[in-house]
């Protein structure tokens, strides 16, 4: 059976990308897609791992290649989504995790009706401006648009087909990993358990 999407959504600092990776970690058949990005590589970021960093030449260079499987301006910086991974890893099966901003998660919707499109909350409005305002990593501006933003966001979590709310780590380590579980447990994705069973009860 081909792999599933599952794509990660939700407002700047409310912890997406620890989701991913540790979510990662406790499910086995799970491969991370890589974004690329124009905006500036941050402390501890590493190229291939975190983002692949492109010149916003590189960038438009791809865009006009048909590179992405979507793209979008934030911020000022371009991110999108290599597409020929994504489709090789779905092809051998295996499940294919996203984290990725709410225009994205539109696009892939349209693209994969069958995925899985889960949308990280926090657990309030106060929480999310403190853990904003507390990355020390962007000056004022930057802060503000991040939480202007953020209210604009919020208003797509009625597109996704799950919501969780990162108020406790590993509790939302565990509702996601229960949501990627139980999809792989529809009936759509055991076709050849059950064919093989047939087989032998047939």
């Amino acid at each position: 059976m081909k792999g599933n999407i599952f794509v990660i959504s939700g407002p700047s600092g409310v912890g997406k990308t620890t989701l991913v990776k540790k979510v990662k970690k406790v499910v086995p058949g799970l491969w991370i897609s890589v974004s690329a990005t124009t905006r500036p590589k941050r402390k501890g970021e590493r190229h291939g791992i975190d983002y692949y960093f492109l010149s916003e030449e590189e960038f438009r260079k791809k865009i006009e290649e048909g590179y992405f499987l979507e793209y979008a301006k934030v911020f000022h910086w371009y991110y999108g989504t290599p597409k020929e991974p994504i489709y090789e890893q779905l092809e051998q099966g295996v499940d294919v995790i996203l984290e990725i901003d709410v225009q994205g998660g539109e696009k892939l919707m349209e693209i994969f009706p069958h995925g899985v499109f889960i949308f990280i909350l926090p657990p309030s409005w106060k929480a999310l401006e403190e853990r904003i305002k507390g990355r020390k990593t962007e000056g004022k501006e930057v802060i503000k648009m991040r939480l202007e933003r953020a209210r604009e966001e919020l208003r797509y979590v009625e597109r996704y087909t799950h919501v969780v709310v990162n108020n406790h780590l590993d509790t939302a380590i565990r509702d996601i990993s229960y949501i990627i579980k139980a999809d792989r447990l529809r009936k759509e994705r055991m076709k050849e358990t059950i064919r093989r069973l047939n087989v032998h009860t047939g």
